[in-house]
């Protein structure tokens, strides 16, 4: 019986003519840049936020789609599993960061407090004069985050970062959810890196759906459990108006 890794260079050779308008590490790599300068627009330019934020959930699926033909073909087996650890994953991610937001650290000069959430989070009932654009742009909020977002990050986290570490010369050599300590904790780390001071808990939350990847091979669980949590956290945010959370 051929092993996973022969199977993929099996896949790889029959993929090799172009199938798409870019290289296809770049059609992983271009969305996920996309949304990381929006990000970075929005935070040096404060009161442009909501507008780079529609711009970014306008403009990222756009990619997606004009890039699909390059993606590995997405399997959606333990969809289900995604489903109930996505639910699950909502106290983790919330009941831990509010733990480690508790931390205060005594210094020659005070005090720090490591995990502490920006004080000037966008607050959308205090940015919008009409209700009526306030409701749209959340809706347009909590759809990005549960929708589009979880495609984007999982496609390139779990699928792309994941096996680039494998198979760094050409990252289709290596399956989907190829077992790796080096790729499970790697793309944990680098996920929690580009989430600031939230590092601690979604380095926990990337060990869960990393894990998530490694029982099931499928990048469609990992979609689902992604825009659950997503989704239940946005739910969490308009019920307790803690907007640090978005």
């Amino acid at each position: 019986m051929a092993s996973s890794r022969s199977k993929a260079i099996d896949d790889s050779s029959r993929t090799e003519i172009p199938r798409g308008i870019v290289r296809d590490d770049l059609a992983y790599v271009i969305p996920m840049l996309t949304f990381l300068a929006f990000v970075w627009m929005g935070s040096q330019w404060k009161n442009l936020y909501p507008h780079f934020y529609v711009a970014r959930a306008l403009v990222v699926p756009i990619l997606l789609a004009l890039f699909w033909k390059n993606y590995t073909k997405v399997r959606w087996n333990g969809w289900w599993l995604g489903a109930i650890l996505g639910a699950l994953s909502l106290v983790q991610w919330v009941g831990m960061q509010l733990l480690l937001q508790k931390i205060v650290i005594p210094t020659s000069s005070g005090s720090y407090a490591p995990f502490k959430p920006s004080p000037d989070a966008f607050d959308p009932t205090k940015a919008f004069s009409s209700p009526a654009i306030m409701w749209t742009w959340i809706a347009i909020r909590i759809a990005s985050a549960s929708l589009v977002v979880p495609v984007m990050e999982e496609l390139f986290w779990r699928d792309f970062l994941w096996r680039s570490i494998l198979a760094p010369a050409d990252f289709k050599l290596a399956a989907v959810g190829e077992s790796s300590w080096k790729a499970y904790l790697g793309v944990s780390v680098a996920f929690a890196f580009v989430h600031g001071n939230w590092w601690m808990t979604s380095i926990v939350w990337a060990l869960i759906i990393g894990a998530l990847l490694a029982r099931t091979k499928s990048i469609g669980a990992c979609i689902v459990m992604h825009g659950v949590t997503n989704f239940m956290l946005g739910l969490y945010v308009l019920y307790t108006h803690d907007w640090s959370f978005w």
